[in-house]
């Protein structure tokens, strides 16, 4: 009888750590749990950083001036839009 027992517990024991649902997978598990969490964490500061732009947009008209100058190339009324070619680029 005990013998038998002995048995049984070794092949639960073998099924356990040697099987595709003992601890592999559990390991596995954790270790996509933590890489999700980071990805979490860098998607979190983004989304922190794109929402203090939008309230600087949406509160500062300078702000929407800048976006628009780097962004779209506008120019302002009363400014003046210098092009400066390099002299290697007007050689070409």
């Amino acid at each position: 009888m005990l013998v038998v027992l002995g048995v049984a517990a070794l092949t639960l024991q073998s099924q356990l750590w040697f099987t595709a649902e003992g601890f592999g997978k559990t390991r596995d598990l954790r270790i996509a749990v933590a890489e999700q969490r980071a990805q979490n964490e860098q998607l979190r500061q983004r989304n922190q950083a794109l929402d203090a732009e939008v309230i600087n947009l949406k509160q500062s008209s300078e702000a929407a001036e800048e976006r628009a100058r780097t962004d779209l190339g506008m120019i302002g009324r009363k400014e003046t839009f210098f092009q400066v070619v390099p002299v290697a680029d007007a050689a070409r």
